[in-house]
């Protein structure tokens, strides 16, 4: 592998110094054009050229967006990059034709978390200089995602590859927004292989599994409630209290029966309303989320949990509004590309330990690229490169460990060339 673990170092750090949550990538997204322009692909999207705008999921308001976008400005980002990537359509997909073999693509996502990074001196970060700048963070490992994107474009461009390789490097997927905006434009419908990776997920440094299953599907929703403000302690008989019909929604969620077909979940995660003490509360509102072992699994959950919402509502002579604008699927790794990827793990470099499978234990939005190629005839897996990590995922001290940058490019530089090769 040509693609040196300085460069992949210096990327990933210069990546995670400067985060962007979902939907506000914009300086993430003129770096990455930057490494492929350098390294030259046959075609290179950016931005509204591989996004639905439809089908993008939990855009933040127009002030949110516009205030990442100035700041991306004021960071020196390319005025063409701008340009393609303003309103908030990040991301970017690289094309390498590299003969008559199949096509094969490669899914890495690129935003971060809205969260503060940890000062601490025992943090690698704070102690090397490349702390986030910004009231966001790398917590989640995709800035060694991105680096993973680039390292593999390079490396496919300078081996013998037979084949068209597509690199998306999706924005959102924190809030599972933005794979669904790119499945829907059809960009990767001719894929007849597509992997997905992730580091660390409680693997260490050295692992790797070759296929993750156990995807939740998920959906979330925002309900709203309405009822009447009155004295309360006048005329409370004129009020019809919102927060007492959240708080009955709210018990009556987590009463969901669980079904016999497999894991649901629901939660509440957040809860507010009301204005003063002395005045009955005329609004409150819920953000939460379902999900389910299978798709069918959370429909379930969602049709149980809206009418939990509405009876609430109904119970406190209060009007509901219910809505949703983020969900993502199941899905599950085939066998054959999980067979490739176990195969090629053994002789990476760095790599001592291969687990076949593993489940995530949670969503993830990839399962709409998966299920687009699936259902076109192609064969997806998504992986993990175990990475030792001294924080839990989406924590303050969340970090990734640099020498798992080349175990990921190799890994899936190799699993590439196999496909590619082998077409199973």
């Amino acid at each position: 592998m040509s693609v040196t673990r300085d460069r992949l170092v210096a990327l990933r750090r210069d990546l995670h110094r400067y985060p962007e949550p979902a939907w506000r990538e914009f300086r993430t997204t003129a770096r990455i054009v930057e490494e492929l322009e350098s390294i030259g692909v046959d075609e290179l999207l950016v931005g509204r050229e591989l996004l639905v705008e439809g089908e993008r999921m939990g855009v933040p308001d127009d002030d949110e967006i516009a205030r990442w976008y100035r700041l991306a400005r004021e960071r020196g980002v390319r005025e063409d990059v701008l340009e393609k990537t303003e309103g908030g359509f990040t991301g970017a997909l690289a094309v390498l034709r590299r003969g008559d073999g199949p096509t094969v693509g490669l899914r890495v996502d690129i935003d971060a978390l809205p969260r503060t990074e940890s000062t601490s001196e025992d943090h690698l970060p704070t102690a090397e200089g490349f702390r986030a700048e910004s009231d966001a963070m790398h917590a989640c490992g995709h800035d060694a995602h991105a680096a993973f994107g680039v390292g593999v474009v390079e490396a496919i461009a300078e081996s013998d590859f037979d084949g068209t390789l597509k690199v998306v490097f999706q924005p959102a997927e924190e809030v599972v927004g933005g794979a669904k905006a790119i499945a829907e434009s059809g960009l990767l419908d001719d894929c007849d292989y597509l992997l997905a990776a992730h580091v660390g997920l409680d693997h260490p440094t050295g692992e790797v599994v070759a296929g993750i299953d156990g995807f939740l599907a998920v959906q979330h929703f925002e309900a709203t409630f309405t009822g009447e403000s009155a004295h309360a302690g006048a005329n409370p008989g004129d009020g019809r209290n919102a927060v007492q019909a959240l708080a009955t929604a709210v018990q009556n969620l987590y009463a969901i029966p669980r079904h016999q077909d497999g894991a649901t979940r629901v939660n509440a995660g957040i809860v507010e309303g009301g204005s003063a003490t002395n005045i009955v509360p005329e609004h409150a509102r819920i953000e939460g989320e379902v999900r389910g072992a299978t798709t069918e699994l959370k429909d379930y959950m969602v049709e149980r949990a809206r009418a939990v919402l509405e009876s609430a509502a109904a119970m406190h002579d209060c009007e509901v509004r219910v809505e949703s604008d983020r969900e993502a699927p199941s899905a599950r790794s085939d066998d054959a590309v999980v067979d490739v990827v176990e195969t090629v793990a053994a002789d990476v470099p760095g790599v001592d330990s291969v687990v076949r499978s593993d489940d995530l234990g949670g969503s993830e939005d990839a399962t709409f690229l998966m299920q687009r190629v699936q259902d076109r005839g192609g064969k997806a897996a998504y992986l993990c490169v175990g990475t030792d990590h001294p924080g839990g995922h989406h924590t303050a001290t969340f970090d990734v460990d640099e020498d798992s940058l080349p175990i990921g490019v190799e890994l899936l530089t190799s699993a590439i060339l196999r496909l590619a090769d082998q077409r199973p």
